[in-house]
């Protein structure tokens, strides 16, 4: 499906989120142990990722509309960044006044200060747009980087990139190699999933 123009002169989100791929057709496999034991859990794999997304899903649906807006407005799967900010931040959870990463990372998204110029309040519609811009920038570094990749594996690609660079990504097998806890696209995907499931 190509890119369409609706009403008006916007671009319709179908079309443009199929430009990234479907995030149900990502395979994954999901948390590893380091990630599970966040929430102590003795599961691992797909089971603690949508595990470790529910426990983010009360805090997630406060900013559910803004994801929404967001995610329609860049023409990205709203659920992709509902599984971003699972990871990041454990819906907030997991910051300091807004901040993480010993200080370095910013907001729901982690937008990392050392790289961006921060925008926005950390929980505000202009921080998770930042976040998502970033994202997609990365995506399609790994589209132009692996063109022969399908679209699943393309978006799969850019995930890890958004955690650790485009140029840690060289195989789509050990694409995680390298990344936090050594699955952060795999998890990010799974929560994903789970977040499409309960309807972002």
């Amino acid at each position: 499906m190509g890119v369409g123009v609706g009403i008006g002169g916007f671009i319709t989100f179908l079309t443009l989120a199929s430009c990234f791929g479907d995030i149900t057709k990502v395979d994954t496999s999901g948390a590893s142990e380091i990630t599970a034991r966040q929430d102590k859990l003795t599961l691992q794999g797909v089971d603690a990722s949508h595990k470790l997304a529910e426990h983010d899903l009360v805090r997630m649906n406060k900013y559910k509309e803004l994801i929404t807006r967001v995610g329609q407005k860049h023409g990205l799967d709203p659920a992709i960044i509902a599984g971003i900010i699972s990871r990041e931040s454990r819906a907030g959870s997991a910051l300091d006044h807004g901040w993480g990463d010993h200080g370095k990372g910013f907001g729901l998204m982690q937008v990392d200060k050392r790289y961006h110029k921060i925008v926005g309040a950390w929980d505000s519609e202009k921080h998770i747009s930042q976040g998502t811009e970033i994202l997609i920038e990365f995506i399609r570094r790994i589209q132009a980087k692996f063109p022969a990749w399908p679209k699943e594996h393309q978006l799969k690609g850019g995930i890890s990139a958004y955690n650790a660079g485009d140029k840690n990504v060289r195989t789509y097998e050990r694409m995680d190699v390298g990344t936090t806890g050594g699955d952060y696209s795999n998890d990010v995907v799974a929560r994903s999933q789970w977040f499409k499931s309960q309807g972002y």
